[in-house]
């Protein structure tokens, strides 16, 4: 299994910036990506910005060009760079990693337990 812990979160005002930090433990060999995803009230979850399988990034079009993901492997850490962050993107923030059980073949989905951003004046 694969075990998550993000931090980071907090209160920003808009226009302001904030880093969220994920470390991944546990079975963390078995890891294939790794994202970022955010929850607001009443809302679904939705993907923010991850890793894609053959290295690329997907980015929500809703943070292209204010988020950037980045990971420190040697840390086993993923992080999220938020800049220029608007009151839309009050959320919870998980952490997430698709993984493979090398003993079967099946992949699963690790989450974190999520960080709240809340961007407000």
């Amino acid at each position: 299994q694969v075990h998550l812990v993000e931090s980071g979160g907090g209160l920003v005002q808009p226009g302001g910036s904030l880093r969220l930090s994920c470390a991944a433990s546990g079975s963390i060999f078995s890891i294939i990506t790794m994202g970022w995803y955010r929850q607001a009230p009443g809302k679904e979850r939705e993907l923010v910005a991850a890793f894609t399988f053959g290295g690329t990034i997907n980015y929500a079009d809703s943070v292209k060009g204010r988020f950037t993901i980045s990971r420190d492997n040697a840390q086993n850490t993923v992080y999220l760079q938020m800049n220029s962050l608007k009151p839309e993107d009050t959320a919870v923030y998980y952490c997430k990693t698709r993984s493979m059980r090398l003993t079967n073949g099946v992949y699963y989905d690790s989450w974190g337990q999520g960080t709240q951003v809340t961007v407000s004046s």
